[in-house]
């Protein structure tokens, strides 16, 4: 790895001793620079879990990833840098089928920085920006949203939260502890136990294939802006503004994309080129037949 090269792709310039303040501009740099996609899958290719490879893709060759590739090279980067990196399993809830994956279904990152634990993910797509404490239960808010980490015995429940809709979803916990009755959506979980990027290998390939898993199922490139993010999912292009302080609700415009627009769109929006011709896809997800 070309640390520099990494860095500069992202648009990090700043200091590089492994610090609190680093770590948040890093993760929050790595978040506006490098998308969210599964673009590999549906345009003839195969992901591998190399770093090396993984590298090429992101850092060289200007693309994006899924969890396996955005998180997995960024735990390599952090290493490098100095930091102390532990790698975590999590489940993903699915926020089409509201169940969740199997085992080893997403990759996380724990840095532990004095003593103090942080949990690190720019593979999620809409998620935290900023790093989160895994030192506290409270409610943590950022530009973005709010979050917490439920404990249930060893598991650990990543949560956002919304104002209540009293819609039923399945998932949601509300709380009223917050001035208010709040609902908190599950996101994923996950244990503290140490895993390695090799453990995850049978999931890459799960979900390059599986008709239970989002990233087969859909064509999809997704990337946080400063003030919202941008989707592409099958044929449709998404643009999401976040609520201001002064009370601007949230705003989202959904655009209809011919097969011919959808290259000039992801170079446009996203400065992707593909290599090789993209098969829009956005297949219903099937339920995975045993429940986690």
């Amino acid at each position: 790895m070309d640390v520099q090269t990494y860095l500069k792709r992202i648009g990090y310039s700043g200091p590089v001793v492994p610090r609190l303040e680093t770590l948040q501009e890093i993760h929050r740099c790595h978040m506006l620079a490098v998308p969210f996609e599964s673009l590999t899958i549906h345009s003839g290719g195969k992901i591998k879990l190399e770093l090396s490879w993984i590298y090429e893709k992101i850092v060289v060759e200007r693309r994006g990833g899924f969890c396996f590739e955005n998180n997995g090279l960024l735990s390599w980067l952090l290493a490098q840098l100095g930091f102390q990196v532990t790698i975590l399993a999590a489940h993903v809830r699915n926020r089409f089928t509201c169940l969740y994956g199997p085992p080893f279904d997403h990759i996380v990152i724990m840095v532990t920085l004095e003593g103090h634990r942080w949990l690190c993910d720019v593979g999620f797509g809409a998620c935290y920006e900023l790093p989160l404490s895994l030192e506290t239960l409270s409610p943590q808010k950022q530009v973005h949203g709010v979050f917490r980490l439920r404990h249930q015995g060893d598991m650990i429940f990543l949560e956002s939260s919304a104002e209540a809709q009293g819609d039923g979803v399945q998932g949601e916990v509300k709380d009223t502890t917050l001035g208010g009755e709040i609902s908190w959506t599950e996101l994923y979980k996950f244990t503290l136990q140490p895993r390695q990027l090799e453990d995850f290998r049978n999931m890459c390939e799960y979900h390059q294939t599986s008709p239970s898993s989002l990233f087969y199922c859909k064509s999809l490139c997704s990337l946080l802006l400063p003030h919202g993010r941008i989707t592409y999912m099958g044929h449709k292009l998404i643009v999401t503004t976040y609520p201001t302080e002064d009370g601007r609700p949230v705003v989202k415009t959904t655009q209809d994309l011919t097969d011919d627009e959808i290259p000039h769109m992801l170079k446009d929006k996203f400065d992707i080129e593909l290599s090789s011709p993209l098969i829009p896809k956005d297949a219903d997800i099937v339920p995975p037949s045993v429940k986690y």
